[in-house]
């Protein structure tokens, strides 16, 4: 049997376990998926323990994502955003990944939304720095609004075609913009958006990192504007998918991954 899993502090609230079980058992393969809860200054030690016992391949959450960073060998687009998600345990050094990036460009594409011109990305943290990079090598003119107008700068520093602002220049960015992604934590907790309603419009594509709530007053405004919604939810799904598909080596069973997926949001 393989085992796959997660590592993170907390994990008892992840969603991943239904989603890759539910895959497992379409294609037939004999693994589990499991979570650990290492101590806050126990990330490489846990990497190295699950190397150690054979684990095929590991996620990686909050606040680790940073810190496997030298435990792993990190793929080029792992080591630019400066995070990993992943982990493939192969011969030797384990192998680092960020899906992230790949979870938002194909969640797009999963609602028809074509990835050119420009998208506004609301957030420059580890979810922010991930889409960044992931819309930029699409080619896309990439604006980064934060909170912190000089973390932006930094961020729009290290990306292609790329700009730093201030959350006070959100509704001049969106004008223009035709995809718009919130990776900030704001609607998880209340009934919040970090944009106004107002500057939203018929031509955006929008898309919540946020997926507890599954339908946040984001997405709410901007299906009222007319725009294109994607909700959180096909981002985990599809960075999940990505890493299935290294790990195994098999097409990802994109249905019933999502069905296990929604099913225990429905349950939270």
């Amino acid at each position: 049997m393989q085992v796959y899993g997660l590592i993170g502090n907390p994990v008892g609230h992840s969603l991943s376990p239904p989603m890759h079980e539910a895959g497992y058992r379409e294609v037939g393969l004999d693994a589990r998926y499991v979570t650990f809860e290492p101590g806050a200054d126990d990330a490489v030690a846990a990497v190295e323990g699950a190397d150690a016992l054979g684990v095929a391949g590991l996620n990686v959450t909050i606040p680790f994502k940073r810190d496997v960073l030298e435990a792993v060998d990190p793929d080029p687009l792992a080591e630019r955003i400066g995070a990993v998600n992943t982990i493939d345990f192969g011969e030797g050094t384990p192998t680092g990944y960020n899906t992230d990036a790949v979870g938002a460009v194909r969640a797009l594409r999963e609602h028809d939304v074509a990835i050119e011109g420009t998208a506004v990305v609301v957030g420059a943290g580890g979810a922010g720095r991930a889409v960044a990079f992931g819309l930029a090598d699409e080619g896309m003119t990439v604006e980064i609004a934060n909170r912190t107008v000089e973390t932006a700068h930094d961020l729009a520093a290290d990306v292609p075609d790329a700009s730093g602002h201030g959350l006070d220049d959100l509704d001049d960015l969106l004008v223009d913009a035709d995809v718009l992604v919130n990776c900030t934590s704001v609607g998880m907790d209340e009934d919040r958006s970090p944009v106004a309603a107002d500057a939203l419009h018929g031509d955006l594509a929008v898309l919540d990192a946020v997926y507890s709530p599954i339908e946040t007053r984001l997405l709410r405004e901007a299906a009222a504007a007319g725009a294109t919604t994607v909700d959180g939810a096909w981002m985990l799904l599809f960075q999940g998918v990505e890493a299935f598909e290294r790990w195994t080596g098999e097409r990802a069973p994109v249905d019933q991954m999502n069905a296990a997926l929604r099913d225990r949001l429905h349950e939270t």
